[in-house]
């Protein structure tokens, strides 16, 4: 768990979990870790090891910065939407 002193870690492994049509279990099986801390990843209410964050982002082959930030990502929506300049 992060205590109050720590910065607010972000992630996207739902997102990435999800693209990738991986349960939970399934995402904790391949990383050696119980379902549970995946589920206290997502939510951020756990911040992994770097051990454990680089495993994560071996499984979907990205940089673990990918996975994980300390300053919010930029929603998807954001980034798929046209901009306001009128370019398509």
């Amino acid at each position: 768990m992060q205590n109050n002193d720590s910065p607010q870690l972000h992630n996207r492994l739902a997102l990435f979990r999800a693209e990738a049509g991986l349960s939970r279990k399934e995402l904790a099986d391949r990383v050696a870790v119980n379902p549970q801390t995946i589920g206290f990843l997502e939510r951020g209410s756990y911040g992994p090891s770097l051990e454990l964050g680089l495993k994560l982002a071996a499984v979907f082959g990205v940089p673990v910065e990918t996975l994980f930030s300390l300053t919010p990502f930029q929603s998807l929506a954001s980034q798929l939407a046209p901009s306001s300049r009128g370019e398509m």
